[in-house]
């Protein structure tokens, strides 16, 4: 209730003024100020557009001023547009104004420091395309996939319920449903709001097998064949290890596991939930492939794939051995890179495990196509991906799709206060707590889902008519540019180029230290070697 402390204090402070023995003018100033003051926070509280005013009345019209003039304070006194972190002020407002559907051009120019190193552009055509469909599309699903799925080349990246609010994941679900794109359900399981919004899903399996588990948490194939058979559910993802804190297991304290949470989970109530550190159903890359063929069997050929935070990269290439030996080759595969967002991690863990998502996703790109099966899986890519230029860089680099979870938290109403950890969210979106998220409302947020997911596409469909291309999944390393220093750029594929096809089988190519790690891994173990990753 402290949320609303400004406005009860508003009309205790009214009631007050009207046993003041004033004159008559003065009290009635008075109280024209403090009931209007009243009226104001009273319509907050029942409209719909801005959660922080639902949850703060009157109070967060403070923050809406500051926000109204803080270009002038920004300019005079405090910040540049690129110096918030983890995104700036400028990407945030980009999402909200696609989000809103309200202009989302910028007046004198780039404020980016174009001479400076690790600056980044895409190259464009004398003779542009105009793209009027950009809703763009990929097939996702090798030869032994019965049911391909034709995705969004855009798409929501894995949240869980229970770090999500319900009105969060029902608003998010709704907007994939209105946009037709995938919403990825995260490791913990699909709640009856992620069923009632109707969009296409991505169910994740992680290690603690939410949703798919037995009474002593391994995993159950009968649970697993009865999720894979709703219709909603359109591929599913093995989860190995996530950007923000890969390698860690988690534990779901019994205070946290409400009635809804458990029954998304498999989990019972009053206890607290562990999730190992790794998968217990497989112990080495060879078993890790016989159970993708299991997956895809009991999902009757619906597309399966796995997601991974690269790490050891001789370990990567152990899976690409299994593959190889067993002849089955996960549909695709998720490289989620270290920038990727969570709702809780070690510092240690957010700031210095697991690799950035560029070289992340080069490496397995190359490696796929060094085994000559790059042609077989679809490569999706997740890691701060929000707007048009992250999703042309990172397909130039070698994926077919991108995910991605803050971007879409931004169209639903996240301010970026970074407590998601702490349940007191201020607009909803990452808490628990009912009070708290029924400000935020799943109908209008869910067409601003649907707007942000579209404008996006609008915007790289510009940019890639721009570069004379007809489709963004035809950017190449070449039509990236970057700056290494002052007056020093370089294409793309100068950095991360494209290595040939089958290098790897004819062992001879020892550029980029590929060979090296190859002739280490082994299908049969994810045993660590000593001499190097």
């Amino acid at each position: 209730m402290l949320r609303y402390s400004t406005l009860i204090i508003t009309w205790v402070l009214f009631a007050v003024a009207t046993l003041l023995p004033i004159g008559f003018d003065l009290k009635a100033a008075i109280l024209i100020v403090i009931g209007g003051l009243g009226l104001l926070g009273l319509h907050d509280l029942f409209q719909r557009k801005h959660a922080v005013l639902r949850n703060y009345p009157i109070l967060g019209h403070i923050r809406y001023f500051f926000e109204s003039i803080r270009p002038e304070i920004r300019q005079y006194l405090i910040e540049g547009d690129q110096e918030e972190v983890p995104f700036s002020r400028d990407a945030r407002a980009i999402v909200y104004q696609r989000a809103k559907n309200v202009e989302d051009k910028r007046a004198f120019g780039t404020k980016m420091a174009v001479y400076s190193s690790g600056y980044q552009w895409l190259t464009h055509s004398i003779q542009p395309k105009q793209i009027k469909d950009t809703d763009f599309r990929v097939l996702i699903g090798g030869p032994d996939c019965k049911n391909p799925y034709n995705a969004s080349i855009y798409n929501i990246s894995a949240m869980s319920f229970g770090a999500l609010s319900a009105n969060a994941i029902s608003a998010l679900n709704k907007g994939a449903k209105i946009g037709g794109f995938a919403h990825d359900t995260g490791e913990g399981g699909i709640s009856r709001y992620h069923k009632s919004g109707g969009g296409d899903l991505i169910y994740e399996i992680g290690t603690g097998y939410f949703g798919c588990r037995d009474n002593q948490g391994r995993f159950d194939s009968g649970k697993l064949a009865a999720i894979a058979a709703m219709d909603q559910v359109k591929m599913i993802e093995i989860k190995l290890s996530q950007g923000a804190k890969p390698g860690q297991g988690g534990m779901l304290p019994a205070a946290k596991i409400t009635e809804e949470i458990a029954e998304a989970r498999g989990i019972p109530v009053g206890k607290n939930c562990y999730s190992p550190a790794s998968h217990s159903a497989f112990n080495t890359p060879i078993e890790m492939m016989e159970f993708i063929a299991k997956l895809r069997e009991l999902a009757n050929g619906k597309p399966i794939g796995f997601k991974l935070c690269i790490g050891h990269r001789r370990e990567f290439m152990c899976i690409a051995r299994a593959m190889l030996e067993t002849g089955i080759t996960p549909d695709f595969i998720v490289i989620d890179g270290k920038e990727g967002g969570t709702g809780a991690a070690p510092l240690e863990f957010a700031n210095h495990m697991g690799m950035p998502l560029v070289e992340g996703l080069t490496f397995a790109h190359n490696t796929l196509r060094g085994i000559g099966l790059r042609d077989q899986i679809s490569i999706g890519a997740s890691g701060k991906l929000i707007h048009a230029f992250d999703i042309a860089r990172t397909l130039a680099l070698g994926a077919d799709w991108c995910n991605s979870a803050r971007g879409f938290m931004f169209a639903i109403g996240c301010i970026q206060a970074q407590a998601c950890h702490t349940n007191h969210c201020p607009t909803g979106v990452a808490t628990q707590d009912r009070w708290r998220q029924i400000a935020l409302d799943p109908s209008d947020k869910a067409q601003r889902v649907a707007n942000f997911h579209r404008n996006s596409l609008k915007a790289l469909g510009d940019m890639t008519g721009a570069a004379g291309l007809d489709h963004p999944g035809k950017f190449l390393p070449h039509h990236l540019m970057m700056r290494e220093k002052d007056r020093d750029m370089v294409t793309g594929h100068q950095v991360y180029p494209y290595m040939p096809e089958g290098f790897l089988l004819r062992e001879d190519d020892e550029r980029f230290g590929y060979l090296a790690r190859w002739r280490r891994a082994s299908s049969a173990s994810f045993a660590p070697y000593d001499d190097g990753v």
